[in-house]
């Protein structure tokens, strides 16, 4: 009997027609294979937050006797909140300056706002259950951090016949809420590209903490004051 010779030459045999075995894949150039990997490298808490557990906690500890920092008051939020409801036509909010109001949320807090809708009508300003009526965001840990310290240190300087933000303004708890008349304090946000001026409230809310705990906090942190006047 002839022996088949597996090595011939042919269409399927040897280096010239030799078959692939089934399943293999031709290997391909991979089009970021020379791309540089970019490290970057471990987070980096904000300045104020380092400042609050380095610093500010020794001093609520000597200030109110409490060496606990579970027990300690901590900036837990802020809310921001923009209204709408003077700009309804109707029953309906146009959209430039629904989409105005958002774009503004988000380039301030990094984050997208909630569409808050009336839950129950009132005849006397015209408002209808479900209507859109404000928009609103929630920020928490590093944004929360950031978005203070651009607050105190870039936004307040830039308020018009600023004067130091007033002092009255806690609740029991020792929750913060001021406002600001116009989006344009804050750096991120382009007057040149609104169509409209708007204010936004903006609110602290605190835990473990009251009036004059929650003020030394902020204090601490950098926040204008009005300072009490000299006779």
């Amino acid at each position: 009997m002839a022996k088949v010779d597996n090595k011939s030459k042919g269409p399927q045999g040897g280096k010239d027609g030799a078959k692939k075995p089934a399943g293999s894949k031709k290997p391909q150039a991979h089009a970021h294979a020379d791309a540089p990997e970019v490290d970057a490298g471990p987070r980096v808490p904000s300045r104020l937050e380092t400042l609050y557990k380095d610093t500010i906690r020794a001093k609520i500890a000597e200030q109110f006797g409490i060496s606990n920092p579970m027990a300690q008051p901590r900036l837990r939020k802020i809310v921001l909140n923009v209204n709408m409801g003077r700009h309804l036509e109707g029953t309906k909010l146009p959209p430039h300056v629904k989409a105005q109001v958002l774009d503004t949320l988000v380039k301030v807090s990094g984050q997208k706002p909630v569409v808050i809708r009336a839950k129950k009508s009132v005849s006397n300003f015209k408002v209808r259950e479900g209507m859109e009526t404000s928009a609103m965001v929630t920020i928490r840990r590093d944004r929360m951090w950031h978005f203070l310290d651009r607050l105190i240190n870039l936004a307040t300087p830039r308020i018009k016949d600023f004067r130091g933000l007033p002092t009255n303004a806690f609740d029991g708890q020792g929750n913060y809420a001021m406002g600001v008349t116009e989006q344009g304090v804050f750096p991120e946000i382009n007057m040149a590209d609104a169509q409209f001026t708007h204010g936004m409230n903006i609110n602290f809310i605190f835990s473990n903490s009251d009036k004059d705990k929650s003020r030394f906090v902020l204090e601490q942190l950098g926040m204008p004051f009005k300072k009490p006047e000299t006779k």
